[in-house]
């Protein structure tokens, strides 16, 4: 029996597959010529040089670099936190360097979601109510917050810590909870930079094999910076930076 493929295996979107006459899916994520760049004569910083990337729906792709390449920036334009100097950025249909700072609010309650490695989740809230707060801002009914929360917990392996706050878990807990609290509104996007970047090396793996595991389970498409060669290898494919660039590998 052939191995079933992941999502973003198969062959690129509007390419011949046998005769279907399925119209071509469009990438979730288009990157087109994107520079950026700190400061200015010797001391310029050129965090992306002409940067071009096409990311399928459903698709989990690891982002590798060493610490500096820009992989970090490359994100942040990607998710809206950040403007490139050239090029352009589309996310689900939308130009995301069009918009303006509403524009780029809406973005990141309604399409994107990001994890960072330090969680960032609220110290005097507990696991579920910082795993709400999304949904708060979109004023879900109390009772839809209360269920969604639960199924999100649940998913992560945290369904019976839900009333605990963030000093009362371990590192790897607060990850899941900052990975349940992405998911909360249904984002069509994740993009987690260096995710497991304070975990030891078992915590980190279970991390990413639930990564892998809710982009599967929530059809989203994700975006990984990492260096680690078990996310590499739990990814659909990999994309490396080099001193601002895209290199072959």
């Amino acid at each position: 029996m052939s191995e079933p493929q992941r999502a973003g295996t198969s062959p690129v979107p509007g390419a011949p597959d046998g005769g279907s006459d399925a119209p071509p899916v469009p990438p979730m994520v288009t990157v087109r010529g994107v520079r950026r760049t700190y400061g200015a004569g010797r001391a310029a910083v050129h965090a992306l040089r002409d940067v071009s990337l096409d990311v399928a729906p459903g698709e989990l792709v690891a982002l590798v670099g060493r610490s500096g390449s820009g992989k970090t920036t490359l994100l942040n334009i990607v998710g809206g936190l950040d403007r490139p100097d050239a090029g352009s950025v589309t996310v689900g249909g939308t130009e995301v360097t069009s918009l303006d700072e509403a524009g780029q609010v809406a973005l990141r309650r309604d399409l994107v979601a990001f994890v960072f490695q330090t969680f960032g989740l609220v110290p005097v809230l507990s696991a579920a109510e910082n795993v709400g707060v999304p949904l708060r801002l979109r004023r879900l009914a109390p009772a839809d917050r209360e269920r969604r929360v639960g199924l999100l917990l649940d998913l992560v392996g945290l369904g019976d810590h839900a009333d605990q706050r963030p000093g009362e878990l371990s590192g790897g807990q607060q990850q899941r909870v900052a990975i349940a609290r992405a998911l909360a509104a249904s984002p069509r996007l994740l993009i987690a930079d260096e995710p497991t970047g304070q975990l030891d090396s078992e915590t980190g793996l279970a991390v990413m094999a639930l990564i892998r595991a809710v982009v599967e389970a929530e059809g989203m498409t994700a975006i990984v910076s990492t260096h680690d060669p078990v996310m590499i290898a739990l990814a659909d494919r990999a994309v490396h930076l080099v001193d601002g660039q895209l290199t072959d590998g």
